[in-house]
This record gives structure tokens, sequence and C-alpha cells, in this order.
């Protein structure tokens, strides 16, 4: 009887967690992206599925990207700006916290693709004590 019991409770501690799962998300707000979307969207706009798939092309981005990732004096935000190769022409994009972060990740990005081949679209995000 006891093992019955324990069943039951676990199947309906499971049957209320699978309710609660989608009620969450039905109330959650996403964030509204829809200007940077809207600029994403203008003719000759580089996003990140453009990123070429020719050996050349991943491993210039990969090792921006390394030298990126290896500074931990940089923000969550610099550390996830997109870097898009296309034919040895690389372009960053993206929020940063300060002109700093921003000036830092263009000179490695410069430091491996090259002076002439860096095309800086990164934009400083807002600090969170300026949010209220």
């Amino acid at each position: 009887m006891q093992q019955h019991s324990r069943t039951s409770s676990v199947r309906a501690l499971i049957l209320a967690g699978m309710v609660a799962i989608p009620a969450g998300t039905i109330f959650a707000q996403p964030p509204d992206n829809t200007k940077v979307n809207t600029r994403d969207r203008a003719k000759g706009a580089v996003t990140a599925d453009q990123q070429k798939e020719n050996a050349g092309d991943r491993d210039l981005a990969q090792k921006i990207r390394k030298s990126v990732m290896a500074d931990k004096s940089l923000s969550t935000y610099a550390h996830n700006v997109k870097i898009v190769a296309q034919g040895g022409q690389v372009t960053l994009k993206g929020p940063v916290r300060t002109a700093e972060e921003k000036q830092s990740i263009e000179a490695k990005a410069v430091e491996v693709a090259g002076a002439g081949h860096v095309t800086n679209q990164m934009s400083i995000a807002p600090s969170k004590a300026a949010k209220k």
C-alpha cells in the first residue's frame, strides 16, 4: 500500500510540473529587439547567418572569438559580440558595455584579420544603472 501511495505522489508531482511549465511560458515577456532586427533586415546588412563556411573564413572568425573569450576583463555583452567573416572581411556586431570594450574587440579583430579588413558595427549598451 505504501508503494502505491509513493507512486501516486510521484505521478502527481510530474503532472503538476508539466502543467506549470507551459503556464509560465505564456506570461513571459520576450525581449524587444524590434529596432535591431529592423536594422539587420536592411539591404546589404551583414548577419550571422551569412558567415561563410570555407576554411579560411571559419578560421578567421574562430581566432577572433578565441581572442575575445580569452580576455576575462570583457563583459558578457562583449563576449557575445557577433563575428561574421566573409571573404577575409570581418564584421563585428552587437552591444558592448563601454567604448573601451568596443575598441578592444576591434583591435583583437584587426590583429587577426589585418588593417582594413574589419568593419566595426558594435554599439554601446546603456548601463544597468541608467535603466529604471
